[in-house]
């Protein structure tokens, strides 16, 4: 198994002290910094293939923090898992909705944190696994998937515009997009989302699926008078469909 390089981002030192002793008797990696300075000088300084990211960190937040490197090229995709002391479910969204990949409420059980990052490094380009094409469905070997004008590069997880613009998306946003791209015209429900894009069961009130089509939307649907690429299946899910039939009934 490849070592897998940890960074925490936490002002804390004995929560992140505990925190890095655990994840290295896992097996991973681990560096620890205390504000966004040192972030910065950590991530230019070796690799890091997954960010434990506290929200409320001195000068500049975890928030803050997030969006800025979803809007860098060279991190774009990096796994982010926020934590914080913040449990309500706005907080959460709202890390959900600038990138995050994941949101993990203090205080919280050592093996769920090592669950989740697990769950999130799976899904990151190095440990992805090709499975297997069913019939109808975009083979997973695939490089390039082209759709409506646009490419997804499976390589770079970058989404490339049909004037040529590169959008980097976070793990999980490219996750859901891919499913959808790989089962064109078959409606995907939000648990089956959340489980290929999140590695998580869906609890009554969980929005991530929601939150990254929404944040796809906004790349793909920039015009709102322009026909869904991504539509919304009542009682179903979500659909990518090439043919954008939008008078089935049971589509809005």
């Amino acid at each position: 198994m490849q070592d897998r390089n940890i960074l925490i981002v936490e002002d804390d030192i004995d929560m992140r002290r505990l925190i890095a002793q655990y994840l290295e008797r896992a097996g991973f990696d681990v560096r620890e910094v205390g504000n966004a300075p040192e972030m910065r000088l950590a991530l230019a300084d070796g690799p890091v293939d997954l960010l434990l990211l506290d929200v409320m960190l001195p000068g500049q937040d975890g928030l803050d923090i997030c969006r800025r490197l979803r809007g860098d090229p060279d991190h774009a995709s990096l796994p982010i898992i926020m934590l914080t002391a913040l449990t309500d479910m706005p907080d959460r969204v709202v890390g959900l909705e600038i990138g995050a990949d994941d949101y993990l409420g203090k205080p919280f059980e050592p093996r769920e944190l090592l669950a989740r990052i697990k769950a999130v490094l799976r899904r990151s380009p190095r440990m992805a696994q090709p499975a297997a094409p069913a019939a109808g469905v975009v083979p997973a070997e695939l490089e390039v998937i082209r759709f409506e004008g646009w490419e997804l590069d499976t390589r770079s997880r970058q989404l490339i515009s049909p004037e040529r613009v590169s959008v980097g998306l976070a793990s999980s946003d490219y996750r859901v997009l891919l499913c959808l791209l790989r089962h064109p015209d078959q409606p995907l429900s939000r648990d089956r989302l959340l489980t290929e894009a999140f590695g998580r069961e869906r609890s009554p009130i969980d929005r991530a699926v929601d939150v990254c089509v929404s944040r796809l939307r906004a790349h793909l649907e920039p015009d709102s008078r322009k026909p869904r690429i991504i539509r919304t299946v009542r009682h179903e899910g979500y659909m990518y469909s090439p043919t954008r039939d939008a008078a089935a009934a049971d589509v809005l």
